[in-house]
């Protein structure tokens, strides 16, 4: 029998089945699929720019193939600052998307998210797909997360909205390391990276949140 949440992500799969199922078998050929996200025992020898280095890695079609390189509303690089202010705790299998205190970054790019927490040195990456909500709103809809390597047959499914420099995340269904990852993603805003004007992108003069430079 299919959960309520199984119902959901079905559902969304359905509506995102266009960009999903239809995409051409070369289009997952032409990514590296031979990169991935490091795990927790690789954290003890970070490249000297883990933050740089995961730009250059690409996710591998786990569960779903990878969605063609096209740009999204949701393009951009945003950053929050968890608040707790006890060290994290060594240990070599900490639980996953667990959200230690300190900087976290988020990027989407053109179907790949890519997370890094800048205090441990724990980061992430996966696919994603996008779709609006139609009428007089375009700045929400739904969000598909897929092929992350930490939960390699799950599937996250959320609604996201942007207000004012901010992308909001509230999660409909996602069990992605014991729901850890939902309880990341959704619960601060995440900041905006990008200038809110020309004149700011021009000058560099615009209060950057934390984790933004």
């Amino acid at each position: 029998m299919t959960s309520v949440g199984d119902s959901k992500i079905l559902g969304a799969i359905a509506a995102l089945s266009t960009a999903i199922l239809l995409m051409p078998v070369a289009t997952s050929l032409a990514r590296d699929t031979q990169h991935h996200a490091p795990h927790r025992s690789e954290a003890a020898t970070l490249p000297a720019n883990p933050w740089y280095d995961l730009q250059q890695r690409n996710p591998f079609p786990f569960t779903v193939p990878l969605p063609p390189p096209t740009r999204t509303i949701l393009d951009g690089t945003y950053a929050k600052s968890e608040s707790k202010v006890s060290p994290p705790v060594h240990c070599r299998r900490c639980p996953d998307y667990a959200p230690e205190g300190g900087v976290w970054n988020l990027r989407l790019d053109q179907g790949v998210f890519r997370i890094f927490h800048r205090v441990t040195g724990w980061r992430s990456l996966g696919s994603f797909f996008v779709s609006r909500d139609e009428g007089w709103s375009l700045n929400s809809g739904q969000l598909l997360l897929a092929n992350d390597p930490f939960c390699q047959e799950v599937l996250g499914l959320y609604r996201w909205r942007l207000e004012e420099g901010r992308l909001v995340l509230n999660v409909i269904e996602d069990p992605c390391a014991i729901r850890l990852r939902a309880t990341n993603l959704t619960n601060l805003p995440w900041l905006s990276c990008q200038p809110p004007s020309m004149e700011a992108a021009i000058t560099d003069r615009w209060p950057k949140p934390p984790g933004c430079d």
